[in-house]
């Protein structure tokens, strides 16, 4: 009898050792009122890992946390991710805020560095080991090869190798990243392997944006945006055990019509319930069958790159007095002169770097995928911190490709550097 009570013990034992656990790492890399649906968009995802089953302790949560008590806010203490939606802010983990949030913290968490991490925020990783399952969410701005933090960028190649280096260490059994930002297939396309367990999605293809939406009178922002919505909304609403990963994408894709919604890395296990990464796996909370899903219509989704310049069109539409008018018509012009500003700024930087009028337009007309990443990581990061940060720059985003093609013109790297710098310090 004791016997047979030791064997079904070390059998129990051996079979949750095999299963291993769950673990998540959710992350928004913007700050800013304008910015509203990042941190809504992160929230939200928590909510339903966390009804899902898997516990505070496995989930780490990066945001600013510069919105729920936002003066701005007319709800103070409550974020929502869609119209008349829920509060998804309540109970949400403040692992690491402010400025806590960066590229680096990031890279330290997702590979489970304690000793990185001591003293920071709430100190927690992805403790993660060889049985385990690890979910990853990402939601922010981004360009070719790079996403933003509130400060830093994350270079393509860095989250590469930091997944590389994960899955050499046997730091999970099988990995899931889902990714909102523009271009976010940049991150992705022809880096990612297809044999190492670990399996992404993103919002778009590496050559357009994503698109925000819902648009919120009230709160004056964007509340959402149309991936993130699509997927949380299909996981709010399914019964986790019964869809599968391939299943979402799937029904995400189908349901986009703005950008491209992508896959990359690992196909082995695209058949594996959602309830595998979004939940504990011990069984989802009820809901319907994918048959039965039907996702709601977004009627007002626009790209990410335009949203600062259309909140403040919507306001001056909603406006009252004829003082406020001319006060948003200011902010307008300041910010088409900003963004101006940065389009002449890159173009100086190019004329420096190249030899003919030809090559010159061919620098700022095409759009060539970035392939000198050392080159490529330097300019992006010496832009940033010595012209414009561009986590906080957003407007700057779509100018920073000229850097990718005057590396890709083998233009040596010190004359890209030189060249933003002696154009930086005249823009001071």
């Amino acid at each position: 009898m004791l016997g047979g009570l030791l064997i079904l013990c070390l059998s129990f034992l051996a079979a949750s050792a095999e299963t291993g656990k769950h673990w998540a790492l959710i992350v928004a890399g913007s700050k800013g009122w304008y910015n509203y649906r990042h941190q809504a968009n992160t929230c939200h995802a928590y909510q339903i890992l966390h009804k899902n089953g898997i516990p505070d302790e496995n989930i780490v949560v990066m945001m600013y946390d510069d919105i729920a008590n936002n003066p701005l806010n007319p709800t103070p203490g409550i974020i929502i991710n869609k119209p008349n939606g829920d509060d998804v802010y309540k109970g949400v983990p403040k692992d690491y805020t402010k400025e806590h949030v960066t590229p680096d913290n990031f890279l330290n968490i997702l590979k489970g560095n304690k000793q990185a991490m001591s003293g920071i925020g709430s100190g927690k990783v992805i403790d993660s080991g060889p049985n385990d399952h690890v979910f990853v969410y990402f939601t922010d701005h981004g360009d070719r090869g790079y996403v933003v933090f509130p400060s830093g960028e994350l270079m393509a190649h860095d989250l590469i190798a930091a997944l590389d280096e994960m899955y050499e260490n046997k730091k999970f059994s099988k990995l899931v990243f889902y990714l909102e930002a523009c271009y976010s297939g940049s991150m992705f396309h022809k880096k990612l392997k297809t044999n190492t367990d670990i399996y992404a999605t993103t919002s778009a293809n590496p050559g357009e944006p994503s698109y925000a939406c819902y648009y919120d009178k009230k709160r004056r922002t964007y509340l959402g945006d149309y991936y993130s919505a699509k997927w949380m909304g299909n996981s709010d609403a399914v019964d986790l055990t019964k869809e599968t990963l391939m299943k979402q994408f799937q029904i995400v894709k189908e349901e986009m019509n703005t950008s491209h919604a992508m896959q990359y890395g690992d196909m082995d296990f695209v058949n594996d319930d959602l309830d595998d990464f979004q939940g504990d796996g011990m069984g989802s909370v009820s809901g319907k069958s994918p048959e039965e899903y039907r996702g709601e219509q977004i009627t007002d989704a626009i790209p990410s790159p335009d949203v600062e310049l259309n909140i403040l069109h919507h306001r001056l539409k909603d406006s009252a007095s004829l003082a406020e008018r001319q006060e948003i018509a200011r902010e307008i012009e300041e910010l088409l002169e900003r963004e101006e500003g940065v389009r002449k700024t890159m173009e100086s930087i190019v004329e420096q770097c190249t030899s003919s009028e030809e090559q010159k337009t061919r620098v700022l007309k095409t759009r060539a995928d970035p392939e000198d990443f050392d080159c490529y990581k330097q300019a992006v990061k010496t832009l940033s911190k010595t012209c414009y940060n561009l986590g906080q720059n957003d407007y700057a985003l779509r100018h920073v490709y000229a850097l990718s093609n005057l590396c890709e013109e083998n233009i040596p790297t010190e004359m890209i550097v030189s060249a933003i710098m002696k154009e930086c310090a005249r823009t001071d």
